[in-house]
């Protein structure tokens, strides 16, 4: 349902773009992702988990576009495949929905032993160091059936969810706890929605390419390269927090263990404000971790990765590396 509403979303916009233009939803296809639903994300080690039945339809031509939430797309597309869009970032925050029996209080307040649901190492990192009184367990599902594992059993007191999520089905009112940075970084392209299409499509590309919201794109750079540098994924907890303000593009970024007893956080910044420069010829386009954004000022983009890499680059030269290694092994061996 959220990935029809997703996509429902990006055509709507295009629509409004291209009124002459037909747009076909032609098939909501299941995933490997969304087949899998008894072991943890983080075990089953496909890297496309959510992708790769798309993408061959694209590389078939059934489909033209493919629209994802850019968190589930990998920092290393499949040649052939670049993301040609963007769109505007939907809040990227964390956001706790409990269970009826505790509506009004926050994780601080939940009893001592309460099972919070989250199929993310990033999440329970974070929290578990956060709030060492609460037990953390995982839960798999889509949105519907994760809300429903929640109210119809009492085998969670509350589980964490992406605000996004929920705010784009229409279920606002079940977020009892927004999750600030200070408690809980984000998963890097969380909140944004991307639109892949073939690399050579130029037509294609061109005209999803006016859906590109440039701060999100800028920012969303930074994260994949700082995630990409890393060797992350959804198999270590990695996270991030980015904020652009006058022409600063700020990156928090950081790795921790499994139980969240070790980490490291540093935070970097770097100007992105750069004129849109016409440049025809072979710049154009030029993929950044993926991202073809034309209508994006190149040294911006060039910048908010260079942020990314080289924040990666700090954390690892303080011994990420082998806080990283140790939690893929320890989370092999669960």
């Amino acid at each position: 349902q959220l990935a029809r509403i997703q996509t429902d979303s990006v055509v709507e916009m295009l629509r409004e773009l291209y009124p002459d233009l037909h747009f076909e939803i032609a098939v909501a296809m299941s995933t490997t992702g969304d087949k899998i639903l008894d072991t943890a994300l983080s075990k089953i080690g496909e890297k496309s988990l959510f992708t790769k039945e798309l993408e061959n339809a694209l590389e078939r031509n059934e489909v033209d576009l493919v629209v994802h939430s850019l968190k589930d797309l990998p920092t290393s597309l499949p040649p052939g495949f670049t993301i040609g869009a963007v769109c505007k970032r939907e809040n990227p925050l964390d956001a706790v929905v409990f269970h009826p029996k505790n509506c009004g209080k926050t994780l601080s307040l939940l009893p001592e032993k309460s099972v919070i649901g989250t199929s993310s190492l990033r999440r329970a990192a974070q929290l578990k160091k956060k709030f060492p009184h609460l037990e953390f367990r995982d839960i798999r599902g889509n949105l519907n059936t994760r809300l429903k594992k929640l109210d119809e059993k009492e085998d969670f007191s509350a589980i964490i969810l992406a605000a996004a999520g929920l705010r784009r089905m229409g279920w606002e009112n079940r977020i009892g706890q927004l999750l600030s940075p200070e408690d809980c970084l984000y998963a890097v392209g969380q909140g944004a929605l991307a639109v892949e299409v073939r690399a050579k499509d130029q037509e294609t590309l061109n005209m999803v390419s006016a859906l590109h919201d440039a701060d999100t794109v800028l920012r969303c750079i930074a994260e994949r390269a700082f995630m990409k540098r890393l060797e992350g994924g959804c198999s270590v907890p990695v996270a991030v927090n980015t904020v652009l303000k006058d022409g600063q593009l700020y990156l928090t970024g950081a790795v921790y263990s499994l139980d969240g007893s070790d980490s490291l956080k540093e935070t970097m910044q770097t100007s992105v404000h750069y004129p849109q420069q016409s440049e025809d010829g072979p710049n154009d386009d030029v993929q950044r971790v993926g991202i073809t954004a034309k209508n994006v000022p190149g040294q911006a983009q060039e910048a908010a990765e260079n942020l990314g890499v080289e924040l990666a680059s700090l954390l690892l030269s303080k011994g990420a590396k082998h806080i990283l290694s140790v939690a893929r092994q320890l989370n092999d061996a669960r």
